[in-house]
Order: structure tokens, then C-alpha cells, then sequence
């Protein structure tokens, strides 16, 4: 049986990257050769990726593409972040993507260098619980890892009244970081209500179910 070692990937991902003249795949080259980060692997993977191009189509066609700052809440490695500034129907002046995890800040600049360098994205280290949102003002907030926030509420409850927000959660119990799932649309909307609903809706993936909202809190 034929094996492959990491540099026969690489080869393909810089093959691809000359053909396609993709600054986001030199980037994710560049990125797995700074950071042995397994994160990236998972961050990158089908689900995920899936997960987060419905979230970039959806938001698009339901309330267009032009934003000031977009504030990531439990941005991981900047995979969402990377995907909404190089797709070129978005007009964002900038993304900051936070984690509670700080191992995600090289890594998240790292993958979204090219935005970097022209200061359009930056990420940092925070507990997305303990943020002041009023004083720190977004125009879009997004959340796709309400699955994990022990307290969902309180977070919730520090939102300003009428704030854009991109919300996901699933169904997929079987982790244990997922402390906060929900079984289906109905509950997440109780969860998290909003005064004007753009988008309620699910997406089967393999093993999980992923559910979304857009709206205003």
C-alpha cells in the first residue's frame, strides 16, 4: 500500500495555489509549515468548511455583503474570517476574530496573512463572556460555536439590544467541549431570541445536524 508523507500534500496545496492565483491557499500553506497546530487539520476539514460557506452564502443573500468590523466570537484559527475577505462579494473593512484558547492567535494570523498586512484582520485572545460589546461595537457579530459556551445566557445577555448577529449551534452531543447543544431550530430560536429573524434554518452533515440564525438580537 502506497503511503504519503506531508510533504506530497504540501506539493498538491502548492500545485493548486499557482493554478488557482489563491492568496487564501498560500496562505494555509504557509500556515501548516510555521504551526504543527492538528487544529488546522480539523478546522479545514469537510464539515467545518461546509458549516462555514453556507453561513458566508446565506449571510450574503440575506442581508448583502457590505460591513464595517465583523467580530468572531470563538474564531478558532480565522477559517471564517479568511473565507468572508476573500470572497469577493464581501466589502468588509475588517475582521477580528477571539478565542478563549491563546494558541489560536498565531495561527488565526498566520492564516489570514494576506489580511493582515493590510490590517483588515487581526485576532486576540479573550473570553467572549467577559466582552463589553457595547463598548466595543461591531457592526456584524458572529457566533458559530454556541455549542461550546458554558452559560450561553449570560453571554447572550450582554448582546446590545438590535446588534446583526450570525449564530450556530448542532445537535452533536457526542463531544464533550459541546456543553450547550441544541436538538433543533425551534430550541435554538428559544435560546437565543431575536426582535427580526432573516434566516432559521439546518443543515445535515455527517454526524451532526448544524443549525443557523441571522438577525437582530
Amino acid at each position: 500500500m502506497t503511503t504519503f508523507d506531508d510533504e506530497f500534500y504540501r506539493d498538491i496545496l502548492a500545485g493548486l495555489a499557482v493554478y488557482t492565483d489563491s492568496a487564501f491557499v498560500r496562505d494555509i500553506l504557509a500556515t501548516l509549515d510555521r504551526h504543527q497546530e492538528p487544529g488546522i487539520a480539523v478546522a479545514l476539514n469537510r464539515n467545518q468548511v461546509a458549516s462555514k460557506r453556507w453561513l458566508v452564502d446565506t449571510l450574503h443573500a440575506t442581508s448583502g455583503g457590505r460591513y464595517g468590523t465583523v467580530m468572531i466570537l470563538g474564531g478558532w484559527i480565522g477559517a471564517l474570517g479568511a473565507m468572508l475577505l476573500h470572497d469577493r462579494r464581501f466589502a468588509i473593512d475588517r475582521v477580528v476574530s477571539i478565542d478563549i484558547d491563546p494558541r489560536c492567535v498565531d495561527v488565526a494570523r498566520s492564516l489570514n496573512a494576506t489580511h493582515v498586512a493590510t490590517g483588515r484582520f487581526d485576532a486576540r485572545t479573550a473570553d467572549m463572556r467577559e466582552l463589553d460589546h457595547a463598548a466595543e461595537a461591531a457592526d456584524l457579530l458572529i457566533n458559530t460555536s454556541c455549542e461550546h459556551v458554558e452559560g450561553f445566557g449570560r453571554w447572550y445577555s450582554r448582546v446590545p439590544d438590535g446588534q446583526r448577529l450570525v449564530l450556530q449551534s448542532n445537535d452533536y452531543v457526542a463531544v464533550h467541549e459541546h456543553v450547550n447543544c441544541v436538538r433543533d431550530v425551534a430550541e435554538f430560536r428559544a435560546q437565543a431570541p431575536m426582535r427580526e429573524t432573516l434566516f432559521a434554518g439546518e443543515r445535515a452533515l455527517r454526524r451532526y445536524t448544524r443549525f443557523m440564525l441571522i438577525g437582530r438580537k
